[in-house]
């Protein structure tokens, strides 16, 4: 295989994948480094972990030719209904009132991925795994990257090195990029929950004094649940029996969809906030986790990575078509400005609503229920948070608008 190429795309992963896929017909020589091999896919279970996508990002999927292959596995989200525990008002968004067929979907991770590699697989992009990034250097007018495959030290040459490698990136310390970041003291619990009353792909999240509870609609009757505690309280609640884990889990949540009577596997990840100080340098670029975390309240992380993709694909796409340098300062630079202002507002969002709704103030909290009743009767406002949540608010990139590039 060569070892000359023109983007190298370190992380292999559903943010690189996409954008190796986005790239794929641009005429670019690109290579994708992954450090875990795919291994036999697991076999469907009660506990498959699941993602939740925008309609914009359905959108984004669609244009690259992937939603076909990903369709039949998701669950649409028809309306979310958003409420605090023990306050009045709630406020309900509609797919029917924003003229989308849903207003998201919720997809097996295993669905996705599977999708993933069978695209990649009839495209001309090199994938290499086993594989970890062990420095890079620049050149005159590129990047060299030193990686380790298999167990032995190889280099690969190329005009842009894209960090896709998650929130703890390598690339982007070896870069000497420092990152912003504060620990919520929360901690997400994962779980697949079934209740005795069909959610009817409503998708439910509730505030709660310690934090927010989401569940979203599965197929078979079935809800992916993300339940925000304390980290202090985390190794008793994964301790707990099942029955016990429901029983606490009705308390904090009520009784919307009747009582839970099945728990799967949980699992738990702390939760920060992280931002990088800058999401480029020299013939360096970061993109999702790289670049950015948010706290998964409303389901924005996956979502914003992919308007990363979408917005990097567009600038490379258009560079390619007038012989440009992929790893021009200008492009790059081109690339923070344009993502800044979605990433300053989804930031902004979520760790808002985090702060307001575990804010114990007594008036806080009055404001808090007539802000949701209030929301839910105004039209032009709750337009405008179902267009933020769906990603299609503001400078939208091609793919993202149904374009080809």
């Amino acid at each position: 295989m060569s070892s000359d190429f023109d983007i190298i795309i370190a992380g292999g992963g559903m943010v690189g994948a996409t954008l190796a896929l986005a790239l794929a017909r641009t005429g670019y020589r690109v290579v994708v480094l992954e450090a875990r091999p795919p291994g036999a896919p697991d076999q469907p279970s009660y506990d498959e972990r699941t993602t939740a996508l925008s309609f914009g990002s359905r959108r984004i999927l669609d244009t690259l030719g992937l939603w076909e292959a990903v369709a039949p596995r998701a669950t649409p989200i028809d309306r979310i209904h958003v409420s605090e525990r023990g306050r009045f008002g709630v406020t309900r968004l509609c797919a029917r009132d924003e003229g989308v067929p849903a207003l998201g979907y919720v997809v097996a991770n295993r669905a996705l991925g599977a999708a993933w590699q069978g695209a990649l697989d009839e495209t001309s992009v090199a994938f290499i795994t086993p594989a970890r990034v062990r420095g890079y250097r620049l050149g005159g007018d590129g990047v060299t990257v030193d990686l380790e495959h298999d167990g032995r030290p190889c280099e690969l040459h190329a005009q842009l090195l894209v960090a896709a490698d998650g929130t703890d990136s390598a690339v982007r310390a070896m870069a000497g990029i420092g990152v912003r970041e504060r620990d919520y003291g929360q901690t997400a619990v994962i779980a697949n929950v079934t209740p005795d009353r069909d959610h009817g792909n409503v998708a439910y999240e509730r505030f709660t004094d310690e934090g927010p509870i989401a569940l979203l609609p599965l197929n078979e009757g079935r809800c992916a649940l993300v339940w925000t505690r304390p980290s202090s309280r985390m190794d008793a609640t994964l301790a707990l029996s099942d029955a016990d884990f429901l029983s606490v889990l009705q308390s904090r949540f009520g009784w919307r969809l009747g009582r839970f009577v099945r728990a799967g596997r949980r699992a738990a990840y702390p939760l920060r906030l992280t931002r990088a100080q800058r999401d480029s340098a020299a013939r360096l670029v970061l993109v999702g986790n790289a670049s950015h975390t948010v706290h998964p309240v409303a389901g924005q992380g996956f979502n914003l990575a992919l308007r990363d993709v979408a917005v990097l694909a567009d600038l490379l796409a258009e560079a390619a078509r007038h012989g440009g340098d992929p790893g021009d300062g200008s492009l790059l630079d081109a690339y923070s400005q344009w993502r800044r202002r979605d990433l300053d507002t989804v930031q902004l969002y979520t760790d808002g609503l985090v702060r307001l709704f575990t804010n114990p103030w007594p008036p806080l909290a009055h404001l808090r229920g007539a802000a949701l009743a209030g929301l839910d009767v105004c039209g032009p406002l709750r337009r405008r948070l179902a267009r933020q949540s769906m990603g299609l608010a503001g400078r939208l990139p091609r793919l993202a608008r149904g374009r080809a590039l």
